[in-house]
């Protein structure tokens, strides 16, 4: 009997020495899948922003749809997982952690590109981080850059701390986008990143590539319907006084030069940094070839060629990218490089 009430102390004095596993302070939508025949394009979560952006058919936006949703571990989701959500008024998500001590909200945003006319001048600002995005003339926020991954590594919060921002130096109108080579930073620099090339594109930021695989976190293409033919708009430029290497050393006989270029390709697949100019399913490109200074605007016209590249499908993605050092994929380029973009334009046939 000794030996019992003995072992049946220790068990109890292991239990109460034992504690429960502190529970899941994470409160994120992991995925949001929808069926691939109601969808143009792939479902973004925009996490930086708390966005889901939806590319959808038009009898799925005017039917609803049905999505499925995974949250985080043990967190609570409302309007649930499976509810039909019908389009017509703001959507938007809230997402509890299993602990209780977090919440985020997500909105639901349905990506519809219209007229392919940019005239940049409606913009927004992601509120923790205060950097600026353009939205289009119709509403849609299509166009996204490169600030969503450098402001993970600290900078100033501030619109102008970033590359990429709105400016009242436009040809039309009272805006136009501005994009601009920084210096890098201290925790970019432990990385080998230099600099922090300006970039504006049509596509999605992925800001949880943005440190191991900074290539990939460029997710680039809107889906688009017809038969782009001509690539228009305004543009000016002045290269930074140094041009230099992913190193950090001045190579004296480079100047820095721009890139301003659209992308039609086969979807619903992105294109992302490190196959944007070599994906075999590219359908047709127009590239601006004249990169070098323009102190004042200049109007480009330029044909999409459409020789050497993928038979068009019927999933049909656009697109157009804008940067102020044209080899800042590699990080290479002038710190001080500036263009300026507006009015930009695709014409369809």
């Amino acid at each position: 009997m000794k030996q019992f009430l003995l072992i049946i102390s220790l068990v109890c004095s292991l239990t109460s020495c034992i504690k429960k596993a502190p529970l899941n302070p994470e409160a994120d939508i992991e995925t949001f899948t929808v069926d691939k025949t109601f969808l143009t394009g792939d479902v973004v979560i925009d996490q930086a922003n708390r966005k889901i952006l939806l590319y959808l058919q038009p009898e799925a936006y005017k039917n609803g749809i049905v999505p499925k949703i995974v949250v985080s571990n043990g967190a609570t989701l409302s309007p649930a997982s499976g509810d039909s959500l019908k389009f017509g008024s703001p959507i938007s998500y809230t997402v509890t952690s299993q602990s209780g001590v977090n919440r985020k909200k997500y909105d639901v945003v349905v990506v519809m590109v219209g007229s392919w006319t940019f005239n940049f001048e409606w913009w927004g600002i992601n509120d923790p981080n205060q950097y600026e995005f353009p939205y289009g003339d119709d509403g849609a926020q299509v166009w996204t850059s490169g600030n969503p991954g450098i402001a993970i590594t600290g900078v100033d919060k501030r619109p102008d701390a970033y590359p990429m921002r709105s400016t009242t130096d436009g040809y039309l109108g009272t805006k136009a986008a501005e994009i601009v080579t920084l210096p890098g930073n201290d925790i970019s620099k432990m990385i080998g990143i230099k600099i922090f090339p300006g970039s504006l594109f049509l596509g999605n930021f992925n800001s949880s590539s943005a440190m191991t695989n900074p290539p990939a976190a460029t997710e680039f293409g809107q889906p688009i319907v017809g038969h782009p033919v001509r690539f228009t708009g305004y543009y000016k430029y002045a290269p930074g006084p140094l041009f230099q290497d992913s190193d950090g050393n001045t190579v004296n006989s480079m100047t820095d030069r721009c890139a301003v270029y659209a992308i039609l390709f086969n979807g619903p697949q992105r294109l992302n940094g490190s196959n944007i100019q070599t994906a075999n399913t590219i359908v047709a490109r127009a590239v601006l070839p004249d990169q070098s200074a323009k102190s004042d605007f200049t109007r480009f016209d330029i044909p999409f060629d459409y020789t050497g590249g993928s038979m068009p499908g019927n999933q049909l993605m656009l697109a157009i990218v804008a940067s102020s050092s044209a080899e800042g994929a590699s990080y290479r380029g002038a710190i001080g490089s500036r263009l300026v973009v507006d009015s930009l334009r695709i014409i369809m046939q």
